[in-house]
């Protein structure tokens, strides 16, 4: 009876180890599409981009700022201190 418990696990571990492989896969695709999104800007809208910064962040503190006044994801001119969600701090 203790054998039918084991196969039980290891059918579980299997399980288990494909749906995190499926994940894995899933995320490889969704940051292929991601990329190719990247290509074509957004609107500041869809962007949430403000003219003004939010705290200490401001665009031309942010790797996608492309100076004096553009951005690599977002479309128009974008004021350095500006701010969209899209933020990401320079390294």
């Amino acid at each position: 009876m203790n054998n039918g418990s084991n196969d039980c696990q290891r059918i579980s571990r299997r399980v288990a180890l494909s749906g995190a492989a499926a994940a894995l896969g899933a995320a490889t695709i969704s940051t292929a599409v991601s990329r190719a999104t990247a290509q074509q800007k957004i609107s500041q809208a869809d962007a949430t981009y403000q003219g003004t910064p939010k705290g200490d962040q401001r665009c031309d503190g942010c790797a996608n700022f492309q100076p004096p006044n553009a951005c690599k994801f977002v479309q128009g001119n974008i004021s350095p201190s500006g701010w969209c969600q899209l933020f990401t701090p320079k390294s």
